[in-house]
């Protein structure tokens, strides 16, 4: 197996592992061993999502490759069996095969599709430097010590369905944020601005270190970007809409 990468990482591509233990190989090697298929296979991750980004970049590259490698190899399994799979591979690798919007339970791997009324725009505000999800969980645990179970947001599940962004910004939440804010407290600094800006919400996306903005519309979601990328407090910007489907071939 060959492994290369490319894209717009910059000098952070140089983070990103080309060996067995990236997460992409990992994916091709276990469908090769659960299925008997399998023949040499050269992967290229075109990367947009730094390393340690808190967006699944590397859940969504095994994804693509379980998905890539089962048409190549021609094993024809089940969607079921391609999750049990990616369930294998880790927590957040399902859903990058599911898309849309989804609820995850158990560990993350279970999930169940959610209506979405509406396209929803969205910004990314990437840090020079990735954070390691192991640690936020840790902080987590030191700071809320026998949290409660999570539980479904009804308002934030009506905002989603009725396509409505400023009740679903207004809903945003995310339990590891203050985690994250401990461990880098400038992330605050970035959320303000996006504020600042008209993102009707912001939040630490995943573990961090990224952040996520809504915004209004497209052209809401440039100007969020703009005054982000003004302000020095993040690497770069991404923008992006949902729901999207899943891993697809073109």
């Amino acid at each position: 197996m060959a492994l290369t990468v490319g894209g717009d990482l910059g000098p952070r591509a140089a983070d990103v592992p080309l060996d067995s233990g990236n997460l992409a190989a990992r994916a091709a090697a276990l469908l090769a061993r659960e299925t008997g298929a399998g023949t040499p296979v050269g992967i290229h991750l075109h990367k947009t999502i730094p390393v340690a980004g808190g967006m699944a970049g590397g859940s969504a590259d095994a994804a693509a490759t379980l998905v890539a490698c089962d048409t190549l190899w021609r094993t024809g399994l089940a969607r079921a069996d391609l999750l049990a799979l990616a369930a294998r591979l880790g927590s957040d690798v399902p859903f990058p095969l599911v898309g849309g919007t989804a609820v995850g339970t158990g560990r993350g791997e279970l999930l169940e599709p959610v209506p979405c009324g509406g396209r929803f725009h969205w910004v990314f505000a990437l840090a020079e430097e990735g954070l390691s999800t192991a640690a936020v969980f840790g902080e987590y645990d030191r700071l809320r010590p026998g949290a409660p179970e999570p539980g479904l947001d009804a308002d934030l599940m009506a905002a989603l369905a009725a396509g409505d962004a400023a009740a679903l910004g207004a809903a945003l939440s995310n339990d590891l944020e203050r985690a994250a804010f401990s461990l880098r407290p400038r992330l605050r600094g970035v959320l303000a601005v996006g504020r600042e800006a008209g993102a009707l919400g912001a939040i630490v996306s995943g573990s961090g270190p990224t952040c996520a903005f809504l915004a209004a519309d497209e052209a809401g979601a440039a100007e969020v970007a703009a005054a982000l990328e003004d302000s020095g407090r993040c690497g770069r910007t991404v923008r992006a809409h949902g729901d999207v489907p899943g891993a697809t071939l073109l």
